[in-house]
């Protein structure tokens, strides 16, 4: 036996081996990743008076499976950042909140035979013991369950995209800064290495000004008319519609292909934008500003009532005023078109790509050549260090600090991807006030009636409902 591989050293020189390769970062980077996770593993054994008691809402949907099945569907972020806190030294959960019965029961059956369960999400957070929850509800209900949980002293993780509309996100800021409340949305790229140098090495100018931004995300799936039927025992469909439009049930508008509806999400747009444009956003060092234009077009999406609504495939152009006047500067193309990814242009030909699977780069030469293999000096700017977006949430939590996306940073992220829709919907140019968060000049009108949506009585998002 090579008692070597059993050694720290051995450990490390096969981390640093899987981060170079399976990661793509270059050595030196990856070299530092190491050192800080070390560093935040010190950091973060948990003492017996460090306990965080969770409650899960929204817990992933089982309904297709046999009750027993050890994994959930694709996509059902609400049962992975249950599990993934689950995890965490010194975090319990107690209890879970589904309006589907057979998802509750799925998520109470992670938890253990102790676990209480409920379809009222008021209900849970009533709990005195509750120090926390996750929110991984359908996107309609983010808005309302999170300010309820935060008027009722709970610190929140919620799943992204963090609104349905720019208006929801205004008002969980205000609830947040009233409350003191940790919100940490689920933007997980933000917690990934590649992403970070990709962000420090636009930030300390390795391409030269940043002209243009390609955030590619995908296009939206197309299908219907589909059929209307009872729902299935066990979900109350009218709780899940809460603050939309009632409709008779279509099994599509529901679990995973909610992101589909322009009633309850906002397509690929809010489903992948949210984390590519917040990455666009935190290269820009934008995290609390915006945009000052945006126009959008896209194929017309099927206008039958019981059809995915989306626009299949589309392009929104947002043009930043970071210049030192003030004038137009850097442009952000969000497009349905290409390799999922970002991809930063710079200047005389140069750029950088990355996705989760890979960063690379080029000087204009066909050569990665400085850009990504020279290490950064002393006194670059260095971004904000989270290796794991659930140890983040919940170290912040114990120490009282702001997360790495925390709320300001969620909503103007998703502010983005909801400014897109918007010119996508309405095939406008519109001037967009990123300080006041509101549309100026020729069909401001029309644009700032779509900074918020009507809701189905009794539900609003300031009021909480709690």
């Amino acid at each position: 036996m090579n008692k070597g591989n059993l050694s720290r050293r051995g450990f490390l020189a096969r981390s640093l081996a899987a981060l170079t390769v399976g990661a793509g970062l270059p050595v030196w980077y990856a070299q530092q990743v190491l050192v800080d996770a070390q560093e935040k593993d010190k950091q973060r054994s948990a003492g017996p008076n460090d306990r965080i008691v969770m409650g899960a809402i929204g817990t992933g949907t089982n309904r297709t499976r046999r009750p027993n099945a050890d994994t959930p569907l694709r996509g059902e972020r609400g049962y992975h950042i249950m599990q993934d806190a689950m995890g965490r030294p010194g975090v319990q959960y107690i209890a879970v909140c589904d309006v589907d019965a057979v998802n509750k029961d799925f998520g109470a059956n992670r938890v253990g035979r102790d676990c209480h369960k409920f379809e009222d999400y008021r209900q849970l957070l009533a709990r005195r013991d509750i120090d926390a929850v996750t929110i991984g509800t359908p996107d309609h209900w983010h808005a309302i369950i999170a300010i309820a949980a935060m008027r009722a002293g709970k610190h929140v993780y919620c799943e992204k995209p963090m609104t349905l509309t720019i208006d929801e996100g205004k008002a969980m800021v205000r609830v947040a800064r009233a409350t003191g409340k940790i919100l940490q949305v689920g933007s997980q790229q933000r917690s990934d290495a590649r992403f970070r140098l990709a962000c420090e090495l636009v930030r300390n100018g390795r391409i030269g000004r940043i002209q243009r931004i390609e955030t590619r995300i995908g296009d939206n799936p197309v299908g219907g008319p589909f059929q209307q039927e009872a729902p299935p025992e066990g979900l109350n469909w009218d709780f899940w519609q809460g603050p939309t439009p009632e409709v008779r049930y279509v099994k599509q508008r529901c679990h995973y292909d909610f992101r589909w509806w322009y009633e309850y999400s906002g397509g690929k747009m809010t489903d992948w934008g949210a984390h590519h444009n917040d990455i666009a956003q935190w290269a820009l060092g934008m995290d609390e500003s915006g945009p000052i234009a945006v126009e959008g077009r896209g194929d017309a999406p099927s206008t039958d009532r019981n059809s995915f609504n989306c626009h299949p495939h589309f392009t929104a152009t947002y043009t930043y005023g970071n210049t030192p006047d003030g004038r137009a500067g850097t442009q952000l193309v969000c497009t349905s078109r290409g390799e999922n990814g970002v991809r930063f242009e710079g200047e005389d030909g140069k750029w950088i790509f990355v996705s989760r699977g890979r960063i690379e780069a080029n000087d204009g030469n066909h050569q990665t050549s400085r850009i990504l293999t020279e290490p950064l000096g002393e006194s670059a700017t260095r971004l904000t260090v989270s290796n794991n977006h659930m140890a983040n949430f919940i170290d912040s939590v114990r120490a009282g600090r702001q997360p790495i996306c925390n709320v300001g940073v969620g909503h103007r992220s998703v502010s983005i991807c909801h400014l897109g829709n918007i010119a996508i919907r309405t095939g406008r140019s519109l001037r967009w006030n990123p300080r006041d968060e509101r549309f100026e000049g020729e069909h401001a009108e029309e644009g700032n009636r779509m900074l918020s949506r009507p809701y189905r009585a009794p539900w609003r998002p300031e009021e909480g409902n709690s």
